[in-house]
């Protein structure tokens, strides 16, 4: 069993420190521990992974990116038919158009060897707004418990009338002025993403550097210019790392590499196979897929591909087609492998029991 949460946010066995009152201004009646599934883009989030996060005490996401507004509701759909509990949906929100069209186009002739290698043509460098006004117009038609925000935070009449639908809403933020921005834009809560965390950094700006502030470090930065109740993400493997964060003043954590593996993730076989194959030896950070930072096992694209232009989501459109060619191919090392810094610890385990695993539940090691 997972620690039981009731609505004052007390934990009945005592094995989170940690800032409990802000627990339970954004958890209650909404999670049993303080384990929030990450919503992971591109396939790993499942309606699966959420309905199995939720039976087993945590908070599962959905994640909205690259999906039309219709594929969301269908995901939504399924989500309420078969668990019954709260989740929540994670939104991109959209930047502007390159303002550099010479690097982009300059980035495509350097995808050529790559495409020709694999039998493709870069992708066209269309510039896409992932069907924003479709996907909030369902979130406020049929509002899940929390909407999340990455890659910035939504203007404040979006924020309020998602809160007056019954949504909380929270913001993906990787630096105190980001966080600050959100807490005025009206945000419940952030998740505080340090650069630990695998996949796409959540920063605003896209050209800009994400900061290289620890985890534990930006909580206290964070915390500094808000009182917003604090989520914690970036290399959260073990219970000591779920310690460490509430200890630090995060309220919950955000976890994602740590379910990459499981059955219901809908990751790629190729890539659950490459976050235990000895061979992937790091992670780093890297625009060569997308155009925006992210973080993943290191390969050959990632290494031939040092200074991709800061353009999104125009280099993910001009590598999507490289990315389905070696995935069909089985050619890691010309694939997107996101993974978090503590990607060895990944397990092949039911969510269920990872659950129960970064909660601390008896027997569950």
């Amino acid at each position: 069993m997972v620690p039981q949460l009731d609505l004052t946010g007390a934990v009945r066995r005592g094995d989170f420190p940690g800032n409990l009152v802000g627990m339970a201004d954004v958890l209650p009646g909404l999670a049993r521990c303080p384990v929030i599934v990450a919503p992971m883009a591109g396939g790993p989030s499942t309606a699966g992974l959420v309905i199995a996060a939720s039976a087993a005490g945590a908070l599962g996401f959905l994640a909205a990116g690259y999906k039309t507004a219709t594929a969301l509701r269908a995901e939504m759909d399924a989500v309420r038919t078969a668990a019954g509990a709260p989740f929540g949906v994670n939104v991109f929100v959209p930047g502007a158009p390159a303002a550099d069209r010479a690097a982009v186009t300059r980035y495509l002739a350097e995808l050529e060897p790559d495409a020709a290698a694999l039998g493709v043509r870069p992708g066209a460098p269309d510039w896409a707004d992932d069907d924003w006004d479709g996907k909030l117009a369902v979130l406020l038609a049929d509002p899940p418990a929390v909407v999340s925000f990455t890659f910035g935070c939504p203007d404040e009449g979006v924020i309020a009338a998602l809160r007056a639908a019954g949504s909380q809403v929270w913001v993906t933020v990787t630096a105190p002025d980001e966080a600050a921005l959100a807490a005025a834009r009206g945000a419940d809560g952030l998740c505080v993403q340090g650069p630990e965390a695998g996949a796409h950094r959540g920063t605003f700006a896209i050209p800009a550097s994400p900061p290289a502030v620890p985890l534990h470090r930006l909580l206290r930065d964070v915390a500094a210019v808000t009182g917003l109740p604090l989520i914690a993400a970036g290399g959260i493997m073990s219970p000591s790392d779920v310690r460490a964060a509430l200890a630090g003043g995060a309220v919950a954590v955000q976890c994602g590499t740590a379910f990459l593996r499981c059955p219901e993730s809908g990751a790629s076989p190729l890539h659950k196979a490459a976050l235990a194959d000895p061979a992937f030896t790091a992670t780093a950070v890297t625009r060569a897929f997308t155009g925006r930072p992210a973080r993943g096992l290191v390969n050959r694209f990632m290494l031939d591909h040092p200074d991709a232009p800061g353009a999104y989501p125009e280099v993910h459109f001009a590598t999507r087609p490289l990315r389905a060619a070696a995935a069909a191919a089985g050619d890691t090392g010309r694939m997107n492998l996101w993974a978090g810094e503590g990607f060895r610890a990944a397990t092949t385990r039911p969510a269920a029991e990872i659950v129960e695993l970064l909660a601390g539940a008896p027997g569950a090691g």
